[in-house]
């Protein structure tokens, strides 16, 4: 049996280099529940992967912490 997968899409402001898009890939890895992140530099936007819904705050907490901003 495979595991549930929730996707979301965010949108991050004030990413400007590969040094940002790790922060931020690290930071959102972090967090409980989630398998997978990927972030697009050019797209400014984070893909986050996980097996359970991950609440909207800790996700905006999370990038905000590191002096990014969320836009979606």
């Amino acid at each position: 049996m495979f595991a549930k997968k929730i996707k979301k899409v965010v949108n991050v402001e004030g990413m400007h280099c590969d040094h940002c898009v790790k922060k931020v890939t690290e930071a959102l890895e972090s967090i409980e529940g989630v398998t997978k992140v990927k972030v697009n530099l050019s797209k400014k936007e984070a893909i986050i992967t996980s097996t359970e819904e991950i609440d909207d705050q800790i996700i905006k907490s999370k990038i905000e912490e590191l002096g990014f901003s969320v836009t979606k």
